[in-house]
C-alpha cells in the first residue's frame, strides 16, 4: 500500500510503501537507521540486518544523502519520534543514487547556503518554515473567507503607484511607462467599492537598497479592504486576524515549531484585543527609554519600534502618526489634523512592523489638495478620485507583510529564510 510518511499513522501495524529521500543515516554492525523525508514529513526507517536480505542491507549502508528511494515496510508506534512513528524497514528499491550532495550535515556559510536555496529548502527546518508558511496562506483565506471578504486580484504591472514612484521598479509597457506595483491597496480601493469587503495575496515589489533582516525586493502582501468601515472598525480586523493565524499556527504546525525550537509560550497568549498607543505616547516612551534622537514628526526606525515592542507581549498598535510622514491617501484625524487615522502594528521580540493600515480619504476636494501637495497627476489618477465622485463612502484597510509575520511566529532571525526563493539588494539567483 503507498502512503505518505504524513499518512502513516493511518496504517499502524500495516506494511506501507513511501517514496522518499534520505535525509541522513547511521548504522552500526547489525542495523541501519534512515532518516527519510517526502515532503509531507520526516520518519525514520529502521533496517535490522537479520530481518532483511543482505541486498537490502547493503544498500541501507551505501545508499548516500538525498537518493531516492521506495522504502517498504511495518508502521510502528515510537513515543521518541517527533513524529510519533517509525518503519521497520523490510524492503528499499533505489530510484536515483545522488553523488556528492553539496549540502551535509556540518556547519555551511550563509552564503554557501543561499546560492543552493534549491536544495536548502530539503532541510529540516526550511521545511518546517516553509510550512508554517503556508499554514499562515491558509488560516488568512480561512478568516476571510468567513467574514465574508471576495478575494480580488490587483494588476502587477500599474501606470502609478499607492505611496509614489520613489523606490519602484521601471519597465517599458509597450510604448509606455509602467512599474511593478509596490502594493495593490487603490485598486482595492476600488474593488471594495464594487463587492463591498475585499482581500488581496500576492507579491509585491520595492526596489529599496536595504540590507537589514526585515527586508526583501519582492515579497507578499495581504491587503484587505472595506467600505463602509472607519478606522476603529479596521484595527478590530486587524487584530482579530492576526490572532486567528497565530492560533492556527500553535493548533497545526505543532512539529514544526518544536523543530524550530519556537517558545510557544510567547505566542499563546496572542489574542485581540492588542495593546494601543498614540505616536505622541510613542515618542514620550522613547524619550523616557534614552532615545533622544528622536523628534515629533520623524518616523520610528527598527530599533524605536523594537523598544516600543518590548513593552508588551502582545503586538502592539501605534496610532495617529504625524500626516507629513504618512501616504496622501490617510485621513486626517477630524479632531487634529497634522495626525491621520492610521496605525501600525508592531510585532514582539523585535521583528518590527507588520502590519501598516488606515482610514481612507473619502473626501473629493481633500483628494485634490493631497494631489497638489504630492505632485501626484491628476490625469493619471483620475480613476482613483472616480471612487469619490461617484457614491463615496467611508472605508478604510491595511497590508500585511507575510514574510514577516512568518519570521514573527517561526521565531526565524531573517526574512530570507521565509520566503522559498529569496530576492535580496545582491540576490537574484537561483
Amino acid at each position: 500500500m503507498k502512503t505518505t510518511i504524513a499518512e502513516v499513522g493511518k496504517h499502524v501495524g500495516q506494511e506501507v510503501t513511501v517514496g522518499a529521500w534520505l535525509a541522513n543515516k547511521r548504522s552500526s554492525g547489525k542495523i541501519a537507521f534512515l532518516q527519510l523525508r517526502d515532503g509531507t514529513g520526516f520518519i525514520q526507517g529502521v533496517v535490522p540486518k537479520n530481518d532483511v536480505e543482505e541486498e537490502t542491507f547493503q544498500l541501507a549502508k551505501d545508499v548516500t544523502q538525498e537518493s531516492s528511494l521506495y522504502v517498504t515496510g511495518v508502521v510502528r508506534e515510537d513515543e521518541r519520534s517527533p513524529s510519533g512513528y517509525e518503519l521497520t524497514v523490510s524492503k528499499l528499491e533505489l530510484i536515483h543514487e545522488a553523488v556528492d550532495y553539496p549540502i551535509t550535515p556540518k556547519e555551511h556559510g550563509t552564503e554557501f547556503l543561499m546560492d543552493h536555496r534549491h536544495l536548502w529548502l530539503r532541510s529540516r527546518k526550511q521545511h518546517a518554515i516553509m510550512k508554517i508558511r503556508n499554514e499562515i496562506i491558509r488560516a488568512t483565506y480561512e478568516f476571510f473567507n468567513n467574514e465574508g471578504y471576495v478575494k480580488v486580484d490587483p494588476p502587477i504591472l500599474t501606470a502609478n503607484s499607492a505611496e509614489g514612484t520613489t523606490n519602484l521598479f521601471h519597465t517599458t509597457y509597450f510604448d509606455e511607462d509602467a512599474f511593478l506595483s509596490q502594493s495593490g491597496q487603490l485598486y482595492m480601493e476600488a474593488a471594495a467599492m464594487a463587492l463591498g469587503k475585499v482581500f488581496s495575496f500576492g507579491p509585491t515589489f520595492r526596489a529599496e537598497k536595504s540590507k537589514t533582516r526585515r527586508h526583501l525586493i519582492e515579497f507578499w502582501m495581504i491587503e484587505p479592504e472595506m467600505a463602509f468601515m472607519d478606522h476603529e472598525d479596521s484595527l478590530k480586523v486587524q487584530e482579530e486576524y492576526v490572532s486567528h493565524v497565530v492560533q492556527s499556527v500553535l493548533n497545526n504546525c505543532t512539529q514544526e515549531l518544536d523543530v524550530l525550537e519556537r517558545d510557544r509560550s510567547k505566542l499563546e497568549n496572542i489574542q485581540a484585543p492588542f495593546p494601543r498607543i498614540t505616536y505622541d505616547e510613542a515618542v514620550e516612551l522613547l524619550h523616557k527609554e534614552g532615545f533622544d534622537d528622536i523628534e515629533w514628526g520623524e518616523d520610528f526606525g527598527a530599533p524605536h519600534e523594537t523598544a516600543i515592542a518590548e513593552k508588551y507581549d502582545k503586538p502592539v498598535f501605534i496610532t495617529h502618526y504625524p500626516t507629513d510622514i504618512k501616504a496622501f491617501y490617510m485621513k486626517p484625524d477630524p479632531e487634529r489634523e497634522e495626525v491621520v487615522l492610521c496605525a501600525d502594528l508592531i510585532a514582539p521580540e523585535g521583528y518590527g512592523e507588520i502590519i501598516g493600515g488606515s482610514e481612507r480619504i473619502d473626501d473629493e476636494e481633500l483628494l485634490k489638495q493631497r494631489y497638489d501637495e504630492h505632485n501626484l497627476s491628476e490625469e493619471a489618477y483620475k480613476w482613483y478620485m472616480d471612487l469619490r465622485t461617484y457614491g463615496s463612502v467611508p472605508h478604510s484597510g491595511f497590508g500585511l507583510g507575510l514574510e514577516r509575520t512568518v519570521a514573527w511566529i517561526a521565531g526565524v532571525e531573517h526574512v530570507r529564510e521565509t520566503i522559498p526563493f529569496p530576492r535580496l539588494l545582491n540576490r537574484l539567483y537561483p
